[in-house]
């Protein structure tokens, strides 16, 4: 056991990093080397007693991936922050999501990085609540790219070798501000979406603003168009971007293990023009792992209509699956597999520029484990065929509805509601002496700056009373019109400023980083004077519209449809 001296020594030379402890190894065998088993050049000091490496694989099939066996874990706090691990490296799987809770050096350069976004200045980031907290949104991306040999087996077509990869998963994972619920929203792959102009980091190559199917914008330069894709699309500032490919969700899948998924009948993605992903099931429960769990992610035909939209079903049911199962048993307390966990996820895992240390990613792990399984909720965007039906787009109403909720960091299960709204307090604060700073919000990186936005609205507010009213000339975007003010007492008058534009009371917020009041004006008005009237009556909706298809995280019964036409 280390001197409390050491540990504090320690502590202020790296901050946050986990303890040795919390991983289930004894740190008192390496502590002076600084290093943990297994990294390069470690040896154990003469006499001790390390975890043991047999060498067997645990797996009863082709697919399975050698596991290693070692010593006996700690039990207690150890045992949970290890199944955390697991659980951030869980998202990975099945698109590109958090990796291990590890600090090592040596793992830090496995990591890939890429910039986070590609296009322009993009969204202004939130405010903090009036707790100082903001939402954590993060795009997880699988890229279908065949750029090792390893992956053009794993997803054939060896013609597109030297194709630019697809981003053929897409999910953003929205983190409350509270860390109380955790919200995934998925897009098909095909939908089609304007892509704006990105510039390729490594070529400078500059690609023009397009309009295509959303898979195609990592073509574009990287995951960093893909996120400014998703950004003008949504309108969700969005913090980070993980990817992963075909390789990595195997390797990850092999170190995790089996995860329990179900189908209403026989299964086999397989047809004579080969069509399908190859996975074969029998009807009902099965675990999958390896080659087959990536079988099941890829599966387009043999689920429901064959399409994309079965396909994302079928990715929420193994993520949620997953989760649970990591949550409820003691998988991966072995401290040889979840080594090989780390090794695994750094090595398949791209990430952007501010998630370039494990460190950062152990404490992404964190927040993810703050939010209860009851209260993850994935969803897949509100869509409608196009005419003819070759692609999908969003569908009108209800997919704004879903992204509104996301901007506003309202939960998509609804059970964030209110018994009762309390009274809106009164205007303190006579109209002529109110000092609100008006400011243009409309600077979109595909429709470009609405000019003059911020004084239209201010001689709107003079001619209302408000005086004192200013403007700023720093032009940001944002998707929705904002008015923000600091400390309680403020919330009157900031509600009279909104009313009298003709502003919903959702726009209201009050933040613990805001200097004064704050209108800023966003891409939802981008002319007049007034507010423009909203079809809904400026209520906001509370959980997501019924065409989202959302899945709870606790439902144990879901099950995927199969299409007859690809079943035995």
């Amino acid at each position: 056991m280390r001197q409390s001296s050491v540990r504090g020594d320690r502590s202020r030379r790296r901050r946050r990093q986990p303890d040795a402890q919390e991983l289930g190894w004894d740190d008192s065998l390496y502590e002076d080397k600084g290093v943990p088993p297994d990294a390069p050049g470690w040896t154990p000091p003469e006499g001790s007693a390390v975890p043991a490496d047999d060498g067997a694989g645990n797996g009863d099939g082709p697919d399975d991936g050698g596991h290693r066996t070692g010593g006996r874990p700690r039990k207690g706090k150890g045992r949970k922050v290890l199944r955390w691990t697991a659980l951030t490296v869980a998202v990975v799987i099945v698109g590109a999501a958090g990796a291990g809770y590890w600090y090592y050096e040596h793992l830090n350069a496995n990591l890939r990085k890429a910039p986070r976004s590609l296009g322009g200045g993009g969204l202004k980031k939130p405010e903090p609540n009036a707790f100082g907290q903001t939402p954590l949104n993060i795009l997880l991306l699988g890229s279908d790219g065949r750029n090792s040999k390893k992956d053009i087996e794993l997803g054939g077509a060896r013609q597109d070798a030297d194709r630019k990869p697809l981003a053929d998963v897409e999910m953003l994972l929205h983190v409350s501000a509270d860390r109380s619920n955790m919200s995934v929203i998925s897009i098909p792959r095909d939908t089609r979406v304007t892509i704006p102009q990105c510039t390729d980091p490594k070529t400078h190559e500059v690609y023009k603003q397009t309009t295509a199917a959303i898979n195609q914008s990592l073509q574009h330069g990287g995951p960093g168009c893909t996120l400014a894709t998703w950004q003008e699309l949504t309108g969700v500032y969005i913090d980070h971007f993980m990817m992963v490919d075909f390789s990595g969700v195997v390797d990850m899948a092999d170190a995790i293990g089996g995860v329990p998924v179900c189908v209403d009948g026989n299964v086999y993605s397989h047809d004579s023009k080969g069509h399908g992903s190859g996975l074969k099931l029998t009807k009902g429960t099965h675990s999958v792992q390896g080659v087959q769990a990536l079988q099941w992610l890829r599966t387009r035909y043999g689920f429901e209509d064959n399409s994309d939209i079965g396909r994302t079903k079928a990715q929420h049911m193994y993520m949620n699956s997953m989760v649970r199962q990591l949550k409820a048993n003691a998988k991966l307390t072995n401290p040889g597999e979840l080594r090989d966990l780390a090794e695994a996820a750094t090595k398949a895992l791209t990430v952007d520029d501010g998630l370039n240390t494990v460190t950062k990613l152990y404490d992404l792990g964190g927040d993810l484990n703050r939010v209860p399984t009851k209260r993850i909720t994935m969803v897949t965007m509100p869509w409608v065929y196009s005419p003819g039906g070759e692609y999908v787009l969003p569908k009108p109403g209800d997919a704004e509805q879903t992204f509104a909720l996301l901007r506003n960091d309202a939960a998509l299960d609804g059970k964030d509601r209110k018994k009762k709204p309390a009274a809106d307090p009164k205007a303190s604060t006579p109209k002529g002496q109110l000092e609100v700073v008006v400011q243009n919000g409309t600077n979109s990186t595909v429709s470009g700056p609405a000019s003059g936005r911020a004084k239209v609205v201010q001689q709107q507010l003079a001619n209302l009373g408000y005086g004192a009213a200013s403007t700023t000339s720093v032009l940001t975007s944002q998707a929705d019109t904002t008015l923000t003010y600091h400390g309680a007492d403020r919330r009157g008058d900031a509600l009279a400023v909104a009313k009298a534009l003709g502003l919903p009371k959702s726009a209201v917020r009050e933040s613990s980083s805001a200097t004064g009041m704050q209108l800023v004006v966003g891409n939802d008005w981008r002319s007049g004077a007034t507010y423009p009237k909203q079809q809904d009556g400026g209520k906001s909706a509370d959980k997501a519209p019924e065409s989202a298809d959302a899945l709870n995280g606790e439902d144990t019964k879901a099950c995927m449809k199969v299409n007859p036409q690809y079943t035995f």
